[in-house]
């Protein structure tokens, strides 16, 4: 069974149209994922995440495992079952989660020492303990254990972290075999190495070559969009890019403004997710074809057109920017679900008009004109 299927590549650029089969159906891409962190997308209900058209979406193995826990998830049937939606949902190793909200952290050769941000009580997470966790999640895509660093990293920091995550990779593919042994291929999960090497090009490159020995299904690029200049972003994926193999699907854990999506699916990226559509909708930032703003500005108190006169999503259908004004200002609960809905229906469409326009063979024209519309230039 061919896991992953390019339909169609751009003349001029890396970007491709392609299909993912998983265990819980096949993923289109490019494909925007909402964040599901702690089993729900932030606001938007499963029945609105279906009609937007979602077709796979991150959780977290960390939130996850702390609450509701994995006795419970097993309990219910897995997270699918929990949450009563049956798209595929890609699982996050939970590297970040214990770097960034543990105040408590010991990392060692075999694994990492934290505390839980809940409760602070201990906990232990080896590479093969992740590939169990999410083995109990049951999710679609499992993701390998790895080590974050923090931004600016210098290159002494960067490289010890990529020395353990790459350990941590081949460990963490034994017990991913081991776990998936005896598994109709269409039934099996999928499993995903994280490559990591913060901002430098050369650790980039080895992550890249390395990664792609252990020969896993697809590759989450880890460490990026953290708050380093785009120049240096762009420059760490392309590094590690050109050592990844075509025939595999690439993941840019993190990234979520539609200028960074058509940047870097024009030279190779598949798939994302970004809390950003949400939290910016919490903030009352809507995303919009014409561009980005705030709807609490004293333009919009009487403006009687929806939100984004191109989109047909169920809150730009219903209500006009002079409601949502008001419902924001008002500190009513609805804003941020309508505004939730509107953006990340914004950024799916955006990852069905690169699609469309691999397809087309015109995906820089088509950047060009999303970029004219959106940054009025």
């Amino acid at each position: 069974m061919e896991r992953f299927k390019i339909l169609k590549t751009d003349p001029e650029c890396a970007a491709r149209a392609a299909v993912l089969q998983t265990r819980r159906g096949a993923v289109n891409t490019q494909v925007f994922m909402p964040v599901a962190t702690q089993g729900t997308v932030k606001a938007v209900s499963q029945r609105d995440l279906a009609e937007i058209g979602t077709e796979c979406m991150l959780s977290n193995t960390y939130h996850l495992y702390l609450r509701p826990g994995l006795k419970t998830l097993e309990h219910f049937g897995g997270l699918n079952a929990f949450m009563n939606h049956n798209i595929p949902v890609l699982t996050d190793s939970g590297g970040f989660q214990v770097y960034s909200l543990s105040k408590l952290r010991k990392v060692t050769e075999n694994g990492v020492h934290f505390s839980s941000h809940i409760d602070g009580s201990p906990h232990y997470f080896t590479p093969e303990k992740v590939i169990d966790f999410q083995n109990s999640i049951g999710s679609a895509i499992w993701t390998c254990l790895d080590v974050c660093v923090k931004n600016p990293a210098t290159r002494k920091d960067a490289a010890e972290a990529l020395k353990k995550t790459m350990n941590w990779a081949k460990r963490a593919k034994v017990r991913f075999t081991e776990v998936t042994e005896g598994i109709e291929e269409e039934k099996r999960p999928l499993l995903f190495g994280i490559v990591q090497g913060s901002i430098y090009p050369d650790l980039r490159a080895e992550a890249a070559r390395h990664m792609a020995d252990l020969n896993p299904d697809g590759f989450a690029i880890g460490g990026l969009s953290v708050g380093e200049s785009k120049e240096q972003m762009l420059e760490a994926l392309a590094a590690a890019l050109e050592h990844l193999p075509k025939n595999k699907p690439v993941y840019f854990m993190g990234l979520g403004t539609p200028e960074d999506l058509w940047d870097c699916a024009e030279i190779g990226v598949d798939m994302f997710d970004c809390v950003l559509p949400t939290r910016n909708a919490r903030n009352g930032q809507a995303l919009t074809s014409a561009g980005k703003f705030y709807i609490k500005n004293a333009a919009y108190k009487n403006d009687d057109s929806p939100l984004d006169p191109k989109c047909g999503c169920y809150c730009c259908r219903n209500y006009s920017r002079g409601y949502l004004s008001h419902l924001y200002k008002a500190r009513e609960i609805l804003a941020s679900e309508l505004l939730s809905i509107h953006n990340l229906s914004f950024l799916i469409n955006q990852a069905k008009a690169m699609r469309a326009a691999v397809n087309a063979g015109c995906f820089r024209q088509a950047k060009k004109a999303f970029r004219e519309s959106y940054f009025g230039k």
